[in-house]
């Protein structure tokens, strides 16, 4: 497949999750949000975190509001992206730290302490639509694809069912898996590429 064949693929594919993803009821969404946290949290590899790098959802995402105040309550070091030179910076923020909206909705810490990469234990990655196997597609900025290299961390996805597809979804070499993907009704293991 080539570029614009491949790109052309990923829209569709954002097209069709997110239009499913849009159609969950808010409150349904809020409540299948809490089991998606409860399953997160309770995965092995938090047990130990020191440091995890979650994010500020936006539109029909998966809330995330509770998964970080559970985090900083568990005492667990929380880093959020921030976007400078089209590069995601991890910052560490805490519950009353200023944020500024981005231009496509999400928040991003004003301050914090920038993170190096390697401290990070686990990185709750955010995406349009995901495969059994760990395949992921975003947003199409690629911020993630170029900041997970840089990390030993575990790379948690958190999606709602509707947003894990069947069959594999189209992919180059810079796309890259996740380990584990949390939804409100499973836990899916991917054997990282």
């Amino acid at each position: 497949m080539n570029s614009t064949e491949l790109k052309r693929a990923k829209r569709a594919v954002r097209a069709r999750v997110l239009g499913r993803r849009d159609e969950i009821d808010p409150g349904e969404r809020s409540r299948r949000g809490e089991r998606i946290v409860e399953r997160f949290l309770s995965l092995p590899e938090m047990d130990g975190a020191g440091t995890v790098m979650a994010f500020w959802a936006f539109g029909s995402e998966v809330p995330t509001d509770a998964l970080i105040s559970r985090l900083v309550e568990r005492g667990i070091t929380v880093v959020l992206p921030r976007i400078v030179d089209e590069h995601l910076e991890p910052r560490t923020w805490r519950p009353g730290e200023p944020v500024t909206q981005t231009h496509f909705g999400a928040r991003e810490p004003q301050a914090g302490r920038v993170v190096e990469p390697q401290e990070i234990d686990v990185v709750a990655v955010p995406g349009v639509a995901f495969d059994r196997a760990g395949g992921r597609v975003g947003y199409g900025a690629g911020f993630y694809d170029r900041f997970l290299p840089s990390t030993r961390a575990v790379r948690a996805a958190i999606a709602f069912d509707a947003q894990v597809e069947p069959e594999p979804l189209p992919a180059a070499g810079f796309d890259l898996p996740v380990d584990v993907i949390v939804t409100e009704s499973e836990t899916i293991r991917c054997a990282r590429a």
